[in-house]
């Protein structure tokens, strides 16, 4: 049953794929790949006979101190303007691709950005995210109070283990038997929400699918928030540690190379979980959408050699499927540990 499903998931990305090259008239594996790996105004689910189908989000754009409030339907795939306002082409360069610029009443480009605050696909698939972290929980806990003193059932059994996995595998070790308590919620919080985030991200072209960990935004928002819990956590000992640690002193004079160097780090650790993180995902999702790709650059030459190496593609699609199913978790558990150890660090005493 795993295998017909994954094998399904490898058919339906390659109908995809099929419509992407019929729409352009050749296929373009590198427009499509950045196609589904980019944030987006609407909500594409499937194209369908050379049309798109999709569900439009909220535009709020900010302009001239100005509020504008309108559904991305108003545009038509980026060749109409709305109130002033155009969703960028090619022709603006990559850099305004997809974004929401301003137009005069001709629809040129006025050299003018509003500031936006749409939902865009990432930040709706952020709501389900949470929708989803707070319907888990409420149920887990009417569950315990319900079934208070008998074994855990159902959800509450996935909850539970959840918290003893984290706690007793990261929280203990990283900050400590007498202090893990304050943090236990906000490494609860992270290792569900990247794990959610990471298995929503598997489907970026399938209907209630979004790579939100796949978008650098979203990682940076992530780690900082590690970064700043991990500041206003810090100990006197920790910055003598940053500002005159105890190494010889030909390392911190005449000039200051491990104070430097430790005031460095601090600053390297978010960057690190950022781009770990990032990297990671996105890296997973480039080489499946390449994979299959392959029987259309092939398809190209010839229609018979297309078909001909299909099957191979779509097996390594499925295996790649798994692994990334196994990434999804990993990095997820990666990010968490780093956190608390970091957390940890910061919390050193004498």
């Amino acid at each position: 049953m795993k295998k017909f499903i994954f094998i399904l998931f490898s058919l339906l990305l390659a109908c995809q794929c099929t419509q992407a090259g019929q729409k352009s008239g050749s296929f373009n594996a590198g427009d499509l790949i950045l196609e589904h790996l980019a944030d987006d105004h609407s909500w594409h689910i499937v194209t369908w006979k050379d049309k798109q189908i999709s569900v439009p989000l909220p535009v709020i754009l900010y302009h001239d101190g100005k509020l504008t409030c309108f559904m991305s339907s108003k545009f038509r795939h980026g060749q109409q303007s709305y109130k002033g306002f155009a969703l960028a082409g090619e022709e603006l360069g990559q850099d305004l691709k997809g974004k929401i610029v301003c137009v005069d009443s001709d629809g040129k480009y006025t050299g003018q950005r509003p500031i936006d605050f749409s939902i865009t696909k990432n930040v709706f698939g952020i709501f389900i995210v949470a929708i989803i972290i707070c319907a888990i929980v409420l149920n887990s806990a009417r569950s315990s109070k319900r079934r208070q003193g008998l074994a855990p059932k159902g959800m509450q059994t996935v909850t539970e283990f959840l918290v003893e996995f984290i706690t007793t595998d990261i929280a203990i070790p990283s900050i400590g038997e007498g202090a893990y308590m304050k943090y236990i919620n906000y490494l609860l919080s992270a290792f569900i929400f990247i794990f959610l985030c990471n298995l929503m991200g598997l489907f970026p072209f399938f209907p209630g699918g979004a790579n939100i960990t796949g978008n650098i935004a979203v990682t940076l928002t992530l780690a900082l928030f590690t970064f700043f819990i991990t500041q206003f956590s810090t100990t006197k000992q920790f910055w003598k540690h940053t500002v005159n640690p105890d190494v010889p002193v030909w390392l911190k004079l005449p000039v200051p190379l491990m104070p430097v160097l430790e005031f460095i780090e601090i600053f390297t650790k978010p960057f690190s979980l950022t781009v770990r993180l990032f990297a990671n995902i996105t890296a997973g999702h480039v080489i499946m959408l390449s994979l299959v790709c392959i029987i259309f650059i092939f398809g190209q030459q010839n229609i018979v050699l297309g078909y001909g190496v299909s099957i191979v593609p779509l097996l390594f699609s499925v295996f790649m499927m798994l692994i990334e199913l196994l990434v999804a978790f990993i990095q997820a558990y990666v990010f968490t540990l780093l956190s608390a150890i970091y957390i940890g660090m910061a919390r050193v005493k004498h």
